[in-house]
């Protein structure tokens, strides 16, 4: 069994182009032998994002702590704290900053097949 704090585990900065002031933590991953979903938390900063992009597969997300604005395509809404959003596969998405707060969100990835 894998048991720890979240800030045990080393941020990194994601390698996908459009990322701005934003860390990624994979909390579980192949490397603990997790065989189908990975569990990561992403901080983003104030005026910081993730790319607007799409991919094959579906995601979870949980939010965490601070206030995001969740964009589907040219859709924008609000996300806060104890909300979750399920994330199709191939839909055009974004988290964005607009705060003045850092934001921390969980999110969940089947490995690709």
């Amino acid at each position: 069994m894998k048991h720890m704090h979240y800030t045990e585990i080393e941020e990194e900065i994601p390698a996908e182009e459009g990322v701005k002031d934003t860390t990624i933590r994979w909390l579980i991953s192949e490397k603990d032998g997790a065989e189908n979903f990975a569990m990561r938390v992403f901080v983003i900063q104030p005026g910081g994002y993730t790319p607007h992009h799409t991919h094959d597969w579906e995601h979870e997300i949980f939010m965490l702590e601070g206030d995001l604005i969740l964009r589907s395509g040219d859709d924008k809404k609000p996300f806060k704290p104890g909300e979750f959003a399920f994330i199709k596969p191939n839909e055009l998405h974004q988290m964005r900053n607009e705060s003045d707060k850092e934001a921390r969100v969980m999110c969940l990835v089947p490995y690709k097949k």
